[in-house]
C-alpha cells in the first residue's frame, strides 16, 4: 500500500467580502500518497487553487481556514510557524503556479532567481548554486543553460518561463510538487511538451505531484487518481479509470460529455453544462449541482454522505447511494424494475 504523503481531511477555507463570507472551500477530503500524481479537477470557482494554497499555507485575509487538517507526512501544517513555513515551503512541498510571468522577478536574471532558491534551502555557495541552476535548465530541456541563465524573463517564450518554473520547483528535490493549471497559457503543442516534461521528472525523481486542472483530457495523460471538485465541495474522487469508464456523479458525466471527440471523420458536438456555478456567499443547501443536474429530484436538497463505491472510489450523489433512491430519481422504467 502506498503510503500518504499528504492528507486534507474537512478543510474549509473563507474569504470575507462586501456581501459576507465566500465559502470557497467547504468540507474538502483527499490524499496523495508518495510518488503519486493525483488530479484536481472542476470549472473555474469550484475551489481548486484555494485549496492548493491551503495546503501551500498560501491563504492570506481576508481569506481564512475555518475548519480542518492537512497533515504533511504526519506533521500538522497547521501548527507551524511563519519561520517553519519558509523551511517547508520551496524545499519539501514545491509549487508551480499559473502564469510564470507573475512569478518571476522581471528586472532579476534567470540564474539569479533559481541560485537564490538553491541557496536557501541547500545552503552551498555562489557558484555551486548557479552551476546546479545551469544543470537544472539542461534537465528541463533548455538550450544553451551557460547562456540563458543570465538572461531575463522577458526573453524567454511563455513554454520556457513554464520550463524554468519547473526546474526551480524541483531544483530542491521536493517530496511534493503542486502544478496549478501549468499548461493553461500555453499552446497546444507546448502543452504536450511541458505534460511530457511533468511525467519524465517524476518517474526519475520520484516527487508526488498534484496538478490542479480544468482539462479532463490533462488528467487522462498524467494522474493515476482524480479528484472532482464543484461547488467548494469534492463531487466524486477515483481512479483515473473510475472517472472515465465507471463515472459515479452526474457532473463528473457533464465534464466527460464538454470534451471534445472526435471518432474517424465524425466530429461530434461539444454538450455544455447548463446554467452556472452556486453562489458561494450563500450556497443552496444539500448537492451543489443540483439546480444543474439533469437527474436532480426531492432529495437533492438534502446533501448526501460520501457513497463508497469500491476501492477508493467514491461518490456525493444520492443516484448511487442504493436502487430505491435511483428508482424514485429516474422512475421504474428508467431504472428496468
Amino acid at each position: 500500500m502506498t503510503k500518504q504523503l499528504l492528507t486534507v481531511d474537512g478543510l474549509k477555507v473563507s474569504f470575507q467580502t462586501r456581501d459576507g463570507q465566500n465559502q470557497a472551500v467547504r468540507g474538502v477530503s483527499f490524499h496523495v500518497g508518495a510518488g503519486e500524481t493525483v488530479g484536481i479537477v472542476g470549472e473555474s470557482g469550484s475551489g481548486k487553487s484555494v485549496t492548493a494554497k491551503a495546503v501551500m499555507g498560501l491563504i492570506a485575509p481576508p481569506g481564512k481556514i475555518t475548519e480542518g487538517e492537512i497533515r504533511f507526512q504526519g506533521e500538522d501544517l497547521g501548527r507551524l510557524t511563519e519561520r517553519e513555513w519558509r523551511k517547508l515551503r520551496g524545499n519539501r512541498i514545491a509549487m508551480v503556479f499559473q502564469d510564470p510571468m507573475t512569478s518571476l522577478n522581471p528586472v532579476k536574471t534567470i540564474g539569479f532567481q533559481m541560485a537564490e532558491v538553491i541557496r536557501r534551502h541547500r545552503g552551498l555557495g555562489k557558484k555551486e548554486a548557479l552551476q546546479e541552476a545551469v544543470d537544472m535548465l539542461r534537465k528541463v530541456g533548455i538550450t544553451e543553460p551557460e547562456r540563458r541563465v543570465k538572461q531575463y524573463p522577458h526573453e524567454f517564450s511563455g513554454g520556457m518561463r513554464q520550463r524554468v518554473m519547473i526546474a526551480m520547483a524541483l531544483s530542491c528535490n521536493p517530496e511534493l510538487l503542486i502544478a496549478d493549471e501549468p499548461t493553461t497559457a500555453l499552446d497546444v503543442t507546448i502543452q504536450a511538451q511541458i505534460l511530457d516534461l511533468l511525467k519524465q521528472l517524476k518517474e526519475e525523481s520520484d516527487t508526488a505531484v498534484l496538478l490542479i486542472t480544468h482539462d479532463l483530457g490533462v488528467v487522462a495523460q498524467v494522474c493515476s487518481r482524480v479528484v472532482v471538485m464543484y461547488g467548494g465541495m469534492v463531487m466524486e474522487e477515483g481512479t483515473v479509470e473510475d472517472i472515465f469508464y465507471r463515472t459515479g456523479h452526474p457532473y463528473t458525466q457533464g465534464l466527460l460529455r464538454s470534451l471534445p471527440k472526435r471518432v474517424g471523420a465524425n466530429r461530434e458536438r461539444l454538450v455544455p453544462i447548463e446554467g452556472s456555478p452556486p453562489d458561494l456567499i450563500d450556497p443552496p443547501p444539500g448537492c451543489p449541482f443540483q439546480d444543474r443536474c439533469p437527474y436532480a429530484f426531492g432529495k437533492c436538497s438534502e446533501l448526501p454522505p460520501a457513497a463508497d463505491l469500491g476501492e477508493g472510489h467514491r461518490s456525493l450523489c444520492w443516484l448511487v447511494q442504493d436502487k430505491s433512491t435511483l428508482k424514485e430519481a429516474l422512475g421504474e422504467e428508467e431504472t428496468g424494475q
